[in-house]
């Protein structure tokens, strides 16, 4: 074991004493986990905490999550609990002392032969009391900094029991609805119901709404499945299900339901949603970006489903152009449809975009698709939207797994797949779960975006990962700027340089083709980005006449970074598995 000054190991402890854990520690100082093990045993380290109260220990460790830079999704959910933690934990102290008080108040002696005076019985905390709140308080605290469209969504659910809005990325719309559902259920009483593929989907907006309340109102709102509100009116309930949840038609009340263009099974859910809001005084409302012309949806939305269902004289229904529902407009169907395009969420006093960087860092129809509300036709698309749905899972299944730990996977091997950034869009990093036995499904279980990043940055970042996961490979495209980062990485582990070329790039698809249709791959549905890149990957010439794939990747543009990414990751394998040895052979002549 190296030798180490007492300065060392006195910092180390100190590290440890703050709240520091052992790995943590090791990344900090870059000393030997088993070193900093042997230290914390020989020197008793833990002694030191033994009277140490167990809230202030808590709170230490809360606290230096809440000053690290960059909290992964392992430390926000620690932060999440130790927070419960020590609410809990004050909640029963505040109940032993009560208890105490009673007893000495019930005349017993005290220290001095003294009776310590009869004190106010402390009232019952209620449980998130919001019954204070008025019209007045969210007209000041949320109605305020809503955008003009957001207002017009506002004015719409007053009048629309049914409302469907087709939007751009990122213009606030979940962050907006999170905010009038928790303003309808404070001050009419009524419940919320927020409905998802996955139950991880679901908790998005959860986590929306405790965020804003605590910010705006610092009320502490408790539940995980339901919230249940005093409201002034009484009980109201926030909802937050998935369609396997075995209670999903049990419950009645307004229904939200986000990013629908992307959820797989949709005509099922939808079917549960309205079963759910079938009562007059119950409104649905759907909201989403753009997926392809092929999602079980798109007939929902341009009214083909309402014609097949309700033609009248035999006349088909014109439903409005686009132009139409840009400015909000009832249907034939009696929903309110609203488009919101980037250009439109300018208009209405967004100014979070710069509309030019963005057509520089994506090409015409990634812009069209994802800020112009434009659908994806998949006739020239390598991929099919039905196949990517089939991909998207619920991490809830996977036991194996646990983000918040240091090994999230354990010792078992895992494969990286690194896509390195062009000029000014975003590099990708994806871990994958390889099948533990031949034609079994890969999983993607952690993918990292990195904008504007140095790629000495990036390769420090690929390290740090490499001590949390056992990889036994990482593809690296190495066709431009991703040379640098692979210089790097190959400094401590054996990585894979991948060289574009037409052949290259037609294995990668390929493979990448032949797992997906053969329903081998797995990510999070909450990513829905990742279905995205994939579908704006397609069949090309290049100069020479060879058959190649492309994302409207330049010089100065990369595009489905992570669709790119998972290709690296998956070129592990090779390309027929069931022939590998008879392919060996023949290509080793």
């Amino acid at each position: 074991m190296a030798q180490h000054s007492a300065e060392i190991i006195a910092a180390a402890k100190s590290l440890y004493l703050r709240g520091n854990k052992i790995p943590e520690i090791h990344k900090e100082m870059k000393i030997a986990r088993r070193t900093l093990y042997h230290w914390k045993e020989v020197y008793n380290w833990d002694d030191l905490k033994i009277n140490e109260d167990a809230i202030q220990c808590i709170a230490r460790r809360f606290n230096l999550l809440v000053e690290r830079d960059n909290k992964t999704d392992g430390d926000l959910k620690e932060m999440d609990r130790l927070h419960q933690y020590m609410l809990r934990e004050r909640e029963m102290r505040l109940r032993e002392l009560e208890s105490a008080n009673e007893e000495k108040d019930g005349g017993k002696p005290v220290v001095g032969g003294r009776k310590r005076r009869p004190k106010k019985k402390r009232g019952k905390v209620i449980k998130n009391d919001v019954s204070h709140l008025t019209e007045k308080d969210f007209k000041e605290k949320f109605h305020k900094d809503f955008f003009e469209y957001q207002h017009e969504l506002r004015e719409a659910k007053k009048v629309h029991r049914s409302r469907n809005i087709l939007k751009s990325r990122q213009i606030g719309a979940t962050w907006y609805f999170a905010q009038e559902a928790f303003e309808d259920a404070v001050l009419t009483g009524d419940n919320q119901i927020f409905l998802s593929a996955t139950r991880r989907q679901a908790d998005v907006f959860r986590r929306y709404i405790v965020a804003i309340v605590k910010d705006k109102f610092d009320i502490e709102l408790k539940g995980t499945e339901e919230i249940v509100l005093h409201a002034k009116h009484g009980s109201a309930s926030l909802i937050f299900l998935s369609t396997n949840s075995k209670s999903a038609q049990s419950h009645s009340g307004h229904v939200y339901i986000d990013e629908y263009f992307w959820i797989t099974k949709f005509n099922e859910l939808y079917k549960v949603a309205t079963a759910m809001a079938s009562h007059k005084k119950w409104r649905i409302t759907l909201f989403s970006t753009p997926s392809a012309v092929t999602h079980e949806a798109y007939d929902l939305w341009t009214g083909d489903r309402f014609n097949r269902r309700y033609k009248q004289k035999g006349r088909r229904q014109e439903f409005p152009g686009f132009k139409d529902m840009q400015k909000g407009v009832v249907c034939p169907d009696k929903t309110w449809r609203k488009i919101i395009t980037l250009k439109d969420a300018e208009k209405g006093g967004c100014d979070l975009f710069d509309i030019e960087y963005l057509k520089i860092q994506y090409s015409d129809d990634e812009f069209k698709n994802l800020f112009m509300c434009e659908f994806v036709d998949e006739l020239q698309a390598v991929f099919r939207l039905r196949q990517l749905e089939a991909c998207m899972a619920d991490p809830e299944d996977w036991d194996d797994v646990d983000p918040d730990v240091d090994r999230p996977f354990g010792n078992r091997q895992v494969w990286g797949g690194y896509d390195p950034s062009r000029n000014r869009d975003d590099a990708a990093f994806v871990v994958l779960a390889p099948p533990e036995q031949p034609g079994g499904k890969f999983r993607v279980i952690a993918r990292f975006k990195w904008v504007d990043k140095s790629y000495t940055w990036q390769a420090e970042q690929i390290k740090k990962l490499t001590e949390r996961y056992n990889f036994s490979h990482i593809g690296i495209d190495t066709t431009g700027p991703g040379i640098g980062v692979y210089d790097i990485v190959k400094s401590f582990f054996p990585a894979t340089a991948i060289h574009y070329s037409p052949l290259i790039k037609s294995q990668l698809v390929l493979k990448a083709k032949d797992v997906i249709e053969n329903g081998r791959l797995e990510w999070d549905s909450v990513h829905n980005d990742i279905a995205h890149a994939f579908l704006t990957i397609r069949q090309d010439t290049s100069t020479t006449g060879f058959i190649t794939y492309s994302a409207a990747r330049t010089a100065s543009t990369g595009h489905a970074d992570v669709a790119w990414a998972i290709m690296h990751a998956l070129h592990n394998e090779p390309l027929n598995t069931k022939y590998k040895k008879k392919i060996e052979i023949i290509v080793g002549k």
